[in-house]
């Protein structure tokens, strides 16, 4: 009974959290160090938010992540990584292991985050702005490397499942486009 009550809690926190924070530059996180932060930082910005494993078929991925955040920093995109273990165990390390696999093998150079859950009952609250019933692309992530794009104005542009490369055509211009708008 008392995990039951401890469960309900942890989920009416996050929901409530979620509810509170009103924008998405206001939902608390933890950086890849531990850090308690927001993405006040990146406001202004468009955000590509991209939930990652390290031992996935679609790790790859980093590397083109790597080269858009590369190409299109100076012009206001920020690549966010937030690592999630909820795909057939794909990312089992912590956040210090995670952190030595991004920049040790893919010279990632863009911000990176704890591990969360973007799926089920301990959904992070970003992701439930993400994916909940108020979001323009409601619904479950079904893999590693979805991927988010966020206009300037904190609003959701679109969502790219896994299969779509991040210097797919597809995904460029619509990062063009956001990155255009004023």
């Amino acid at each position: 009974m008392k995990t039951l009550m401890l469960l309900a809690a942890i989920l009416t926190f996050q929901i409530v959290s979620a509810a509170a924070a009103g924008s998405i530059y206001d939902i608390p996180l933890k950086d890849i160090d531990g850090r308690d932060t927001t993405l006040k930082p990146y406001a202004g910005k468009v955000l590509l938010i991209v939930n990652v494993a390290s031992k996935c078929g679609f790790t790859p991925q980093y590397t083109q992540l790597e080269l858009l955040y590369s190409q299109y920093k100076d012009k206001g995109l920020v690549v966010l990584g937030f690592p999630c273990n909820q795909f057939g165990g794909q990312e089992p390390g912590t956040d210090a292991e995670i952190k030595e696999f991004c920049t040790g093998k893919y010279n990632v150079t863009f911000p990176m985050f704890d591990k969360l859950e973007v799926n089920g009952e301990h959904r992070h609250a970003l992701y439930n702005f993400l994916t909940g019933t108020d979001s323009r692309f409601p619904g479950k992530i079904g893999w590693n490397f979805t991927k988010y794009l966020i206009g300037r104005d904190g609003t959701i542009l679109n969502r790219f499942n896994s299969p779509v490369k991040p210097l797919s055509p597809e995904l460029t211009a619509a990062v063009e486009k956001a990155l255009a708008a004023k």
